[in-house]
């Protein structure tokens, strides 16, 4: 899609999409961090109650775990964008610049959009269905689990419109064009 984008002379909407899915990845990025906030004041909560009032929550676990994890999840279009996800190329830095952008379009098209789609779709129906029942955790708190479902369908979609723009910048610098960033 990309390239035939490209080959209809589309190289300034291909940048302003890129541009586009690099502004939604650094609001939710500079948004969505400020949940760690939120776990750590479930945390220091718990702490107070358990050692000072020797009154520990049963929730308090799961409540935390949870939240972390939703907090895990939607920063990682924003990791992307930073390209701060690890990478292993042993081979591929052997390769010219050129061809490593070409395989990393190559598998960006067979592992990592695909991927993305398939775990887009899969979440939305587990979280549709923990709404629909209104699921609850083992300890019986309700709503952090909907919550946290709904965030792997969110996630993924972030992370693919991280991956459109990423894919964008690989393909205007395997055809010689230079991304303004």
């Amino acid at each position: 899609m990309a390239f035939a984008l490209y080959a209809k002379g589309g190289k300034i909407v291909l940048r302003q999409v890129s541009k586009y899915s690099d502004g939604i990845g650094e609001w939710t990025g500079r948004t969505v961090s400020w949940l760690i906030w939120v776990v750590m004041a479930f945390c220091v909560f718990e702490v107070i109650a358990r050692r000072f009032f020797n009154a520990p929550h049963i929730w308090a676990y799961d409540v935390t775990a949870m939240f972390y994890a939703v907090h895990f999840m939607l920063l990682g279009g924003y990791t992307l964008l930073k390209q701060g996800h690890t990478s292993i190329d042993i081979l591929s830095v052997r390769f010219s610049m050129k061809t490593q952008a070409l395989l990393q379009i190559v598998t960006y098209l067979i592992f990592f959009f695909p991927f993305m789609i398939i775990l887009f779709w899969t979440g939305s129906k587990y979280a549709l269905s923990s709404w629909e029942i209104m699921e609850r955790t083992s300890v019986g708190v309700m709503y952090v689990s909907p919550i946290m479902k709904t965030a792997v369908p969110i996630a993924a979609l972030l992370l693919f419109l991280q991956g459109v723009s990423e894919m964008i910048r690989l393909v205007l610098f395997v055809k010689g064009d230079k991304f303004d960033d």
